[in-house]
């Protein structure tokens, strides 16, 4: 899998010059020289107020996670597990536990098996970057049956694959439930949080390194987690004023090159060195974000409006079902009619309602007052930004979501 295959390992030992391989063995003075304009770059780096870390800008090309996934059993459960004749491959999966431990279970019985105590699971977990063997990592169970809860239960060892389907970790434990279900005999039930999923703290440990080619390319890339062509070209301006002109160089709006020593131990203290770097990032680009299933509604600080008047009255309907029941009279043939009677009552907003104007490049702390005035709710400012965008009055992208 090229994922995992992808993914660098943490280089063995620190030994050697932060800029090994940069310059040229034997040159003393010259390694000198550029710690120096190093150490008088990192002076002379402002640090702004909103000046962030290149650590929490951007990441590293191949430094990432991968996931892994297998298929386990959760035994000793309180009779909350798998109903079987209802989920069969719960009975098959003990069935093929069983025959490696030598244990083999007639035929006849197979069908009559009623396990009450085991439930079928998925285990997932994340392998972090340059994971080695022996090291634990958490796991996330969660049923794939019938089962109404897995508290108290225990993880059979289970082996978690990755993409390419080798093995990388062996998971086994008990499960941490933060939740509990109670269910009554006659079909009520309470539910506490979502018992049929738990946790393994340190419940997997890591059988097989991802293989890496860390260390082989002669740069580093360095990738920003929200692309900006602006925050990029900066990145690079402090890049170059750190390690000296040409050694950086913007790709796109989210990757900048960086040339990086050869030798592995130098490289890491020099990632390190790139991670501390201050950059100021460019402000978001201006957006309105809808919600449109629980009406939150989020104005960026960049939002603009041009001139323009707004007049926002709500309209509400009522409609009243008054059914009334015609009985015939005794002894007639008549039977009993049902006629249905509807009230339909149409009320406007309030009449103190009025025009509110915006100037022509108010900002967002205007925008919010203006309306605020009038009283409208989330979804009156929803309308009324909608109305400004077809106008042509709103300066933002407006994204539902």
């Amino acid at each position: 899998m090229r994922s995992i295959a992808a993914l660098p390992q943490a280089p063995t030992g620190l030994a050697g010059s932060l800029f090994a391989g940069c310059v040229p063995a034997g040159s003393l003075l010259a390694g000198c020289l550029l710690a120096a304009c190093l150490l008088a770059g990192c002076l002379l780096v402002p640090g702004t107020a909103h000046a962030e870390r290149v650590k929490d800008l951007a990441t590293v090309e191949g430094v990432r996670s991968n996931q892994l996934v297998g298929y386990g059993l959760v035994v000793g459960l309180n009779g909350t597990g798998d109903q079987t004749t209802q989920a069969p491959f719960t009975v098959q999966s003990i069935e093929n536990m069983l025959a490696k431990f030598g244990v083999q279970i007639p035929a006849n019985l197979t069908s009559q098996t009623m396990l009450k105590n085991v439930a079928a699971v998925s285990v997932t977990a994340d392998l972090p970057p340059f994971a080695k063997p022996g090291q634990t990592i958490d796991v996330t169970v969660a049923s794939i049956g019938n089962a109404i809860s897995l508290l108290g239960g225990a993880l059979v060892m289970t082996p978690l694959r990755g993409a390419d389907g080798e093995v990388y970790a062996i998971a086994q434990g008990n499960v941490l439930v933060s939740g509990f279900g109670v269910q009554g005999k006659d079909g009520s039930r309470v539910t506490v949080n979502v018992p049929s999923a738990g946790r393994i703290p340190n419940g997997a440990s890591v059988e097989r390194a991802v293989p890496t080619d860390f260390g082989r390319q002669p740069y580093v890339i360095l990738n920003l987690d929200t692309p900006d062509f602006t925050t990029a070209a900066r990145l690079t301006q402090g890049l170059n004023k750190l390690l000296g002109d040409g050694s950086a160089q913007a790709l796109d709006a989210v990757s900048v090159k960086v040339q990086a020593p050869a030798d592995p131990a130098a490289r890491v203290a020099f990632i390190g060195t790139l991670q501390e770097l201050e950059v100021q990032p460019d402000e978001a680009p201006a957006r309105v974000i809808i919600n449109s299933r629980t009406g939150t509604v989020v104005i960026s600080s960049q939002v603009r409006v041009s001139a323009a008047a707004v007049a926002h009255g709500s309209l509400s309907v009522t409609i009243t079902e008054r059914p009334q029941v015609s009985q015939p009279e005794s002894r007639s043939n008549g039977t009993t009619v049902v006629t249905p009677r509807s009230d339909i009552e149409v009320q406007h907003g309030p009449t103190d309602g009025h025009m509110f104007m915006f100037d022509a490049g108010v900002n967002l702390e205007e925008i919010i007052r203006a309306v605020n005035q009038v009283g409208a709710a989330p979804g009156d400012l929803v309308a009324i930004l909608e109305a400004l965008q077809q106008a042509g009055a709103l300066h933002a992208q407006l994204i539902v979501i």
